[in-house]
């Protein structure tokens, strides 16, 4: 009787599993949705607002080479180097800019945090992947460029757990 039991409990569990939708996409082809925007920082009241920490936006006519977002990220990953460029800006006198290496990057947002001119933001753009090291770092006209994210699916979660729709 107890073998029999067994195998029952066992089938049952596996017809349950079966039964359920999985949690995994197939990824290059599904992308997840993301509800909201990315991540950001309001320093005139000093609060964080939620969202996703992808890839950083960098506004140029907001930065004025502080180097902030460098010192906040010097403790951290050390990921982040203020490197001259071409264009002049006029609130940018020194003519510097953050460039980012996303080999170092721990996506922590302390550099949008430390930002008071809101020249640093962070998107729901994940895919960041390069066959060189040298692909992962993003210089201040490429953090400029706004990200196209296609996505195709969304979490739905219920009391059986969660799952893409």
């Amino acid at each position: 009787m107890g073998t029999a039991t067994g195998i029952i409990r066992a089938l049952n569990s596996g017809i349950k599993h079966i039964a359920t939708k999985r949690f995994t996409l197939r990824y290059p082809e599904e992308k997840l949705k993301f509800v909201g925007d990315g991540y950001q920082f309001d320093p005139s009241t000093g609060v964080g607002i939620a969202g996703l920490k992808g890839r950083h936006m960098l506004f140029h006519d907001h930065c004025t080479g502080c180097q902030l977002c460098s010192i906040a990220c010097e403790g951290v990953a050390e990921a982040i180097a203020m490197v001259k460029v071409p264009e002049e800006q006029k609130q940018n006198k020194k003519s510097i800019m953050p460039q980012i290496d996303y080999g170092k990057c721990v996506f922590c947002g302390l550099c949008v945090d430390a930002c008071p001119f809101y020249a640093l933001y962070m998107t729901n753009d994940y895919e960041l992947s390069s066959f060189s090291k040298e692909g992962l770092i993003y210089t201040p006209a490429q953090l400029a460029v706004k990200p196209y994210v296609a996505q195709d699916s969304e979490i739905q979660i219920t009391d059986r757990g969660a799952s893409h729709g």
